[in-house]
């Protein structure tokens, strides 16, 4: 059912003449943030976010999670032999939280050009996987860059995934990048993914942009005794998650809809 979704909203793009996908997301409504590795949704959820990797959770708005500006670890390798890793003194540069993810070197046109082509057949995946969204992850990495790269580089190739995404029937979802949401929305992206808006006080940032189209991950370690769903201009669909995204046999499995 949910390839026949797809296929009816990517029928619908073409016959519209236009690059916005024929579906709207669903603002305000409980989701998971499953990266850690797909389960059976708690209950009342409706939206559930999970890796590439892994498949749709049935029956929910799924969403799909991309690294679209830095590595993912196993795949370092295949994108620093294509000569498109940032690299400083001939050695790649790595995210300083993460440091098995490398940036991606938005730098130039041709490098632009040739990380999109990849990461379009990632969206594609996520389209004939049967996935109603992409989130696309490190929109920020240039703060990361040690000045080697832009906003600006950032978001030209985050123009050219928003069109493949939206050609297909996808959403986009913005990640990362609060400060610059205004100007993403306005470039195609449809919703937001926020990680610590609360903590950071940040969240009106991302809502001024998309309403109630935000969805909201606090962590726990970052709050200690405090509430995260007692902050009053918090996003309507606001979730607490363990920060490793566990499973819900781990020990540390956290989750809580706010």
């Amino acid at each position: 059912m949910k390839g026949l979704r797809w296929m009816f909203s990517a029928l619908a793009v073409l016959v519209a003449g236009c690059s916005s996908p024929a579906q709207v997301f669903p603002g305000g409504a409980q989701f998971d943030y499953q990266l850690g590795g797909g389960y059976e949704p708690p209950e009342g959820v409706s939206v559930v976010v999970r890796d590439a990797t892994d498949d749709p959770a049935v029956g929910m708005y799924s969403i799909c999670y991309l690294n679209a500006f830095q590595t993912q670890p196993q795949a370092a390798e295949s994108w620093r032999a294509a000569g498109l890793l940032l690299e400083v003194d001939g050695r790649p540069l790595a995210d300083p939280d993460w440091p098995d993810e490398y940036l991606l070197d938005t730098g130039s046109a041709s490098t632009r050009e040739a990380i999109a082509a990849r990461i379009a057949q990632d969206i594609l995946q996520c389209a004939k996987n049967g996935f109603d969204a992409v989130e696309l992850d490190n929109l920020d990495s240039y703060g990361r860059s040690n000045g080697q790269l832009t906003f600006e580089d950032n978001l030209e190739v985050a123009k050219m995934l928003v069109k493949q995404a939206h050609d297909l029937g996808l959403l986009v979802g913005q990640k990362n990048a609060a400060e610059e949401s205004s100007r993403l929305r306005d470039i195609g992206f449809d919703f937001a993914v926020a990680e610590q808006c609360v903590e950071f006080d940040e969240c009106s940032t991302y809502t001024i942009a998309y309403g109630a189209d935000v969805l909201a991950i606090e962590y726990l370690e970052g709050f200690g005794s405090d509430d995260p769903c007692e902050t009053p201009d918090r996003p309507t669909s606001t979730i607490v998650r363990d920060l490793n995204l566990t499973m819900p046999d781990d020990p540390a499995y956290r989750y809580m809809a706010c």
